[in-house]
């Protein structure tokens, strides 16, 4: 019997349990777009250094010792990820945040706002996969 889901779970509590921990040292909401925002302020706090490096190394240790997640059956054009990673920024400009910061700690703290923004994102992200689907069948 194939145990997948129990990588999706152990994800699950582990972005929980970092997200309640930045809020109990910090008492900062664990928002990506805003930490790394600020990394580009006058006097950033070393924290926000040690959170970028720390996703950015644990990617890299994933990729290391489980290559087979980072392949994608997509077969989109090279030029979609930049275009969707400056989407993404402007999004989380206009949103007020990302989906970390609405989808993981807003909705935990009855955020309406972070709900909304959350149901927004999942809407556009079923929109986005459903225009890539037709566009592969029409073109």
């Amino acid at each position: 019997m194939p145990l997948e889901w129990i990588y999706a779970l152990i994800g699950g509590v582990l972005i929980g349990a970092s997200a309640t921990l930045m809020l109990y040292w910090n008492g900062r909401v664990t928002g990506i777009s805003g930490i790394v925002n600020n990394l580009f302020t006058r006097n950033p706090a070393l924290w926000r250094w040690g959170f970028v490096v720390g996703l950015l190394a644990g990617g890299l240790l994933l990729r290391g010792v489980r290559p087979e997640v980072f392949v994608t059956a997509l077969q989109a054009p090279r030029w979609t990820v930049p275009v969707a990673g400056l989407l993404v920024g402007f999004g989380t400009a206009m949103g007020g945040g990302c989906t970390s910061g609405h989808g993981v700690c807003g909705i935990s703290r009855f955020s309406m706002r972070s709900i909304v923004a959350t149901l927004v994102f999942i809407a556009a992200g079923v929109c986005s996969v459903l225009a890539f689907q037709m566009w592969e069948i029409i073109g």
